[in-house]
């Protein structure tokens, strides 16, 4: 959820910034009387009338709209009763999702999702453990058998210097939300307008938590983290095996306002070893299939109708595997017999019904079974 004053709530409402109180309510009486959920099916409906509902209850309140049109303007104290004081210097920080935003020039691979900026503190006071960082490094057979030392340049949130972690350079502590009272929502009773009821929205300012940061940090915008670069060197032990990791410990992001931060984790990647999904899922249509040609060839069918389709079966399951290629390092071979035995373990049930139900209800249930396990084993996931 964004925080209070990273949204345009004179937007939402579709009034000036400096419109009445009169004219704040009969915009949101306009827009509310379309967008409720009871009279409005649209899949967004609800999210988009308690986004209308929680720009009304912070615009039709003068000290809350005070302290927001303050926010908004640079300054999260300005004008708050009480004479909060506002941090020098300028109010900001770069936030990513994407902590190897700077690349690695030593090799490996990462997963990304999307890149946001915040350039306004966010009061709310969220203390949360930080994240571990997964990093995939890819190996030969030979660096693998003798062990290598790899240097990783990444980003990550560490612990910001200036407040020590704290979101706050003056106070450790946090304070009662002043929008919410501590509750965490707020109540908007809209019986007056057009009886719809009292609703509750989540309160933007503490974003649910009941607590605030008094006087948020400057440096890392009171989240008490920056994003920064880091440095990190992995010791890859001799005899190392695919999908082996190693763990740095507090190399991860750390947590916001104090908490603690997670591991850095190094997770190898040795393509000799490894059976790739589409490999697997091969694989395990061959280990599905071998149960119904068994049980075939047992009750002397020879080559019927659940023969052959479990023929067909294995050489369908062989293409994806030979697709990509096979290896003859034993620990691929392994791994591509656990495949085959994981299939092998799931039809299991499938035989057994076909042999000892398909009898008793006659050709249609016989024919049906088949089907059945096509239909069953094309939406398994390997």
């Amino acid at each position: 959820m964004a925080a209070m004053n990273e949204k345009d709530y004179y937007a939402v409402l579709g009034v000036e910034r400096d419109a009445t109180t009169e004219e704040i309510r009969k915009a949101f009486q306009k827009k509310a009387r379309v967008l409720h959920p009871d009279v409005n099916k649209e899949p967004d409906a609800e999210e988009r009338f308690k986004e209308v509902s929680e720009a009304y209850a912070v615009l039709s309140d003068d000290d809350k709209r005070r302290r927001y049109d303050a926010m908004r303007s640079g300054s999260p104290f300005g004008g708050v009763p009480g004479g909060y004081a506002n941090p020098a210097g300028t109010a900001g920080g770069y936030y990513t999702d994407d902590p190897f935003g700077w690349g690695f020039p030593f090799g490996g691979a990462y997963s990304s999702s999307r890149t946001t900026t915040s350039s306004v503190p966010s009061r709310s006071y969220n203390p949360k453990a930080g994240a571990d960082i997964v990093f995939e490094i890819t190996l030969d057979d030979e660096t693998a058998e003798k062990g290598t030392k790899r240097g990783v340049s990444f980003q990550r949130y560490a612990t910001c210097d200036v407040c020590h972690g704290h979101g706050s350079v003056e106070h450790t502590h946090p304070i009662t939300c002043p929008t919410c009272g501590g509750t965490g929502h707020m109540s908007i009773d809209l019986s007056t307008l057009f009886g719809f009821g009292t609703i509750e929205v989540t309160c933007p300012e503490c974003e649910g938590t009941g607590r605030v940061v008094e006087d948020p940090c400057a440096n890392c915008g009171g989240s008490g983290r920056v994003l920064t670069a880091s440095e990190v060197v992995i010791n890859i032990p001799a005899g190392t095996h695919d999908g082996d990791t190693i763990r740095v410990e507090g190399m991860g992001n750390a947590g916001t306002n104090g908490e603690s931060a997670g591991d850095f984790i190094c997770k190898v990647m040795l393509p000799s070893e490894r059976v790739s999904a589409q490999q697997a899922t091969g694989l395990g249509i061959v280990g599905f299939a071998l149960p119904f040609i068994a049980m075939g060839l047992f009750q002397g069918e020879g080559m019927g109708f659940g023969t052959l389709l479990g023929i067909l079966l294995v050489a369908f399951g062989f293409a994806q595997v030979v697709r990509e290629g096979m290896s003859a390092n034993p620990r691929w071979i392994r791994n591509a017999l656990a495949a085959v035995g994981n299939g092998f373990v799931r039809s299991i049930i499938l035989v057994v019904l076909f042999a000892v139900v398909g009898p008793l209800l006659g050709p249609m249930l016989t024919l049906m079974l088949p089907l059945f396990f096509i239909l069953f084993l094309f939406t398994r996931r390997w």
